[in-house]
């Protein structure tokens, strides 16, 4: 049976409706409608810590460290795609953050900065790669590995390059710093502590699990677009915004898959490591991003800030979904070069990106 996130790429291959890109969308409208406030948003935002943190110990259990490194010898593909993941990546963020406040306000350009800055999905990467035959264990080496970096180097990377509001602030302090420790990498070392005891309990019981990680975003998301709408700044943001910033994250996600594209080539990689490069590069994970933007930004800021993530989430199941059949179609075609198949036996029990 294909992962869950694999029937989600199938289904959006044939053209059938994405549920869980609706349910994301359903809860943004359930919570402009119908905010939580007063009580009710503080027993939400301790349900969210408790969430966040159920999320990362989950990914503690699923991620497979021997997955994640195991693949080093295949240093020559790896580091390309960890350095467009936190290098060139985070470099265009900088760049599209210069864009002047008519069209990008304070909140939306640091949402762009922050989504340049989180690790690779894992098991939309892996999907897509074998949807397009490419090589499936080094996907899963790569993206897994991206993982494991992003739950240090986002955070530090955000300390470093975001600068907060109006204020230009570093928006980091010793309790965001406690927040981090404890809500995501304390978790998520349990996770991993705990997996020689939970990896069969969860890899049999997939369903749970799916619905705990999907539960928790979503609780994320109604928590994060509550604040944002009492704090009244869904007023800043016009249709004609909503625009420009939907078009930066297709311009954004357009550059990536050209670079990583051309750039495979360039290095000489065959047409397996070309796939796996193209989908680890321009992949990012709205399952990681919305728990640590919980912990990174103020409750009034976080709705608009992960506007631009959750804008590219979307964009990039189509758009690489798309061309994953593309790929697939020009593989199974006899006039085209065929690489002999590589091992695509490898574990997947880790954990799922969206």
């Amino acid at each position: 049976m294909l992962p869950l996130s694999s029937r989600r790429l199938r289904a959006l291959a044939r053209g059938r409706v994405d549920w869980y890109i609706v349910a994301l969308l359903a809860t943004v409208g359930l919570a402009a409608l119908l905010p939580a406030d007063g009580a009710p948003a503080e027993a939400l935002g301790v349900a969210t810590k408790v969430a966040v943190g159920l999320l990362f110990f989950l990914y503690g259990v699923r991620l497979s460290p021997r997955a994640a490194l195991g693949g080093l010898s295949h240093w020559r593909l790896h580091l390309p795609i960890l350095l467009c993941t936190f290098a060139l990546f985070p470099l265009l963020g900088l760049a599209l953050r210069q864009l002047p406040e008519s069209v990008l306000n304070a909140e939306q350009a640091t949402g762009i900065l922050f989504l340049c800055l989180l690790p690779s999905t894992v098991q939309s990467s892996v999907a897509l790669t074998s949807m397009a035959r490419g090589n499936v264990a080094a996907a899963i080496c790569s993206a897994s590995f991206s993982t494991l970096l992003g739950v240090v180097l986002t955070p530090l990377l955000a300390a470093l390059l975001l600068r907060g509001g109006s204020s230009g602030t570093v928006p980091f302090s010793l309790g965001q710093v406690t927040d981090i420790v404890v809500q995501l990498l304390l978790p998520f070392l349990a996770g991993q502590l705990a997996r020689p005891l939970l990896v069969d309990l969860v890899t049999r019981h997939r369903m749970l699990t799916l619905v705990c990680d999907r539960g928790s975003i979503l609780l994320v998301v109604y928590a994060a677009f509550s604040k944002g709408m009492t704090a009244g700044i869904w007023q800043r943001t016009s249709v004609g915004r909503l625009l420009v910033l939907l078009a930066l994250c297709g311009a954004l996600l357009a550059l990536i898959l050209t670079v990583a594209a051309k750039g495979a080539r360039l290095l000489g990689f065959d047409r397996e490591d070309q796939v796996t490069a193209v989908f680890c590069a321009s992949t990012k994970s709205l399952a990681s991003g919305l728990p640590i933007a919980t912990v990174l930004f103020a409750g009034s800021e976080v709705g608009l800030v992960i506007l631009p993530l959750m804008l590219y989430h979307t964009m990039q199941l189509m758009v690489c979904t798309a061309l994953a059949r593309r790929l697939a179609r020009r593989a199974a075609d006899p006039a085209e070069p065929r690489a002999v198949p590589r091992n695509t036996a490898a574990r997947t029990d880790v954990a799922p990106g969206a």
